[in-house]
């Protein structure tokens, strides 16, 4: 499998990437996009992650606005950084200046892969840059054999409530990647709610002793106090979900569905409608099982391998 990442970096996009490293995947490149916060703050998040985790796969800058040109971050439950933290935080750093993310993406899908191999996609935030691919090089996004994201909602959103942030942030995008039968694996908020971190989670990850643990334990603790501030015992690891996914079959569980998006300016805006019923059209698939208790452990053993480095 050839793996290409697309990423809004925030930390969960940071402990997305751990897990697929962690499996021993190699990542051919990044491609980053405006959500969690601005892309010029994107980039400097992935910039300092790759400089601190030793990422080897070169990160290229992607859309810093939806398809229509709009744009609407997370900044308002994520922070300024795209990334809350009990502590430290991810050091200013500046994005070696390369190819566009569009022209990265290009390149990687017409690069040869060896029989039998497939090209995987893990998307982590708005969908901007993949539309784009598909809009102008519809022959290259033919060559995607998997999207994986994360991102939609079978039942209530959480950005509005009726939509998760990154549908909503681009629904344009979702809706242009559907209809040009993009092979889709949507891993939405309903399975990834199944799957959390809890203050407890933290105390291991700061004990590990690693040049990073400590950053580390205060970027986990300023995540999982999101949902402690809104009344809620344990925060869903939502991207890190995906990369699971990716990285393990047997651990997610997908079914095949007729999946549309409310491109509506009203307040359904954004809206997944995910239809499996026999007789729908099936053009995607989505998440519907996931053994909590193993992704769970394989999460946290990403993040404490990486402590303890």
């Amino acid at each position: 499998m050839t793996i290409w990442v697309d990423s809004d970096m925030g930390f969960d996009d940071i402990a997305a990437v751990l897990c697929v490293t962690h499996a021993g995947l190699k990542v051919d490149g990044m491609s980053l996009v405006a959500g969690n916060c601005p892309l010029p703050q994107v980039a400097s998040n992935a910039a300092a992650a790759a400089a601190l985790f030793n990422w080897q796969f070169p990160i290229h800058a992607g859309r810093a606005c939806s398809i229509l040109g709009e744009l609407e971050t997370a900044e308002r439950i994520m922070g300024p950084t795209g990334m809350l933290t009990a502590g430290q935080s991810l050091p200013p750093a500046t994005l070696n200046p390369g190819i566009p993310a569009f022209e990265a993406l290009c390149n990687w899908l017409e690069c040869p892969i060896a029989p039998g191999d497939e090209r995987h996609i893990l998307a982590l935030g708005p969908l901007g840059n993949i539309a784009a691919l598909v809009l102008a090089r519809p022959e290259l996004a033919a060559k995607i054999d998997r999207l994986t994201w994360m991102g939609g909602a079978v039942s209530l959103g959480n950005h509005t409530p009726s939509a998760e942030y990154n549908a909503f942030a681009d629904p344009e995008a979702l809706a242009i990647i559907l209809a040009h039968k993009v092979p889709l694996r949507m891993v939405d908020l309903d399975l990834c709610r199944q799957v959390v971190a809890a203050p407890q989670d933290v105390v291991a990850i700061r004990k590990a002793g690693g040049k990073n643990a400590a950053l580390l334990a205060d970027l986990t603790e300023g995540y999982i106090n999101i949902a402690l501030s809104r009344g809620r015992q344990a925060m869903a690891m939502f991207d890190p979900c995906a990369a699971i996914a990716v990285a393990c079959d047997d651990v997610v569980t997908f079914a095949p569905a007729h999946i549309t998006v409310d491109l509506n300016t009203g307040p359904s805006r954004g809206r997944t409608i995910v239809d499996p019923r026999p007789a729908a059209v099936k053009n995607a698939e989505y998440a519907v099982r996931v053994d909590a208790v193993t992704a769970r452990e394989m999460i946290f053993a990403a993040l404490q391998a990486e402590a303890e480095k």
